[in-house]
């Protein structure tokens, strides 16, 4: 080939990121021809880029989802308020703490982790995670996670 390894190496990890992430976001051939032509290859090579994509798409996906980490999954969840009203020093005080205990499912095996808060930190947790469930809701988001699959 009359190059050296190290860019020799360069042109396979190329290679590799431009299949991977065609894949990933399953382009269609224009678009990854698009992407390709810009790259300034010769149609003969552009061609066979596109073929070496269209043939290993799919295998090249499967092995993308078999890489992804197991995240753990929600089971359920059990909840209970403690209330501290007095203590040695102040006699007259109200002092709430939430207690969740969150049972996780990860292939197959249970775990359950113990959270401790006080009601302020948990509304706004809540607040912050609906945010998050209605910027889902827009209509950028829906155009990532639809790309995503």
């Amino acid at each position: 080939l009359d190059v050296g390894a190290e860019a020799l190496q360069r042109g396979v990890d190329g290679l590799s990121y431009l299949l991977a992430e065609s894949s990933k976001l399953m382009i269609s051939e224009t678009d990854f021809q698009d992407s390709v032509h810009v790259l300034g290859f010769s149609d003969e090579l552009n061609k066979l880029l596109l073929q070496l994509y269209l043939d290993n798409r799919k295998e090249i996906r499967s092995v993308l989802s078999e890489l992804a980490p197991r995240l753990p999954s929600y089971h359920n969840l059990e909840w209970r308020l403690d209330v501290q009203l007095a203590s040695r020093s102040l006699r007259q005080q109200i002092k709430p703490f939430v207690t969740l205990k969150l049972h996780l499912s990860e292939s197959g095996d249970q775990t359950a982790q113990v959270l401790q808060t006080d009601p302020s930190t948990l509304l706004h947790l809540i607040r912050q995670l609906e945010q998050a469930l209605g910027e889902m809701k827009s209509n950028h988001c829906r155009r990532i996670v639809r790309n995503m699959k």
